[in-house]
């Protein structure tokens, strides 16, 4: 039995039409998958003072970047994607295996969920957070 497409298109109804994902889709997923490996305390700005400000900015209505894609850059073409993450790593773990885990969750998260090929995560370790240091995020005054 054949069937036809309404509209006397032979193509199937999946084939009409084009989907675009934007670069802060790409983002979010990209920082939620990251922030979910072991070792990984956060995303963004090693300096602390910058922490801060993004802290306070997330806070903001309107701020720039969501609290989920902080640290995160991505190039998004057609059919192709490219991530910059900057991290900040947890005192004691092994940067390499960090770095490795995060590309590996990072692209089999964005490669899933958007059917982008990734074709490279670049890491940069921007600060090592330290057992005794208390992370500076201010408390919000903000209502």
């Amino acid at each position: 039995m054949t069937e036809s497409a309404s509209g006397g298109s032979g193509r199937a109804p999946a084939d009409r039409g084009r989907t675009t994902i934007a670069d802060g889709v790409v983002e979010k997923i990209a920082g939620l998958a990251a922030r979910e490996v072991v070792g990984v305390h956060a995303l963004g700005s090693g300096s602390g003072l910058s922490r801060t400000f993004g802290a306070v900015r997330d806070r903001v209505p309107g701020g720039a970047k969501s609290a989920a894609s902080r640290g995160v850059k991505a190039e998004v073409g057609e059919v192709q994607t490219a991530l910059d993450l900057e991290i900040v790593v947890d005192y004691g773990v092994s940067i390499r295996d960090v770095a490795r885990a995060v590309r590996e969750n990072v692209i089999s998260a964005v490669e899933r969920m958007t059917g982008l090929e990734v074709v490279e995560v670049n890491i940069a370790v921007g600060d090592v957070k330290l057992p005794d240091e208390e992370d500076e995020e201010p408390e919000s005054r903000l209502h």
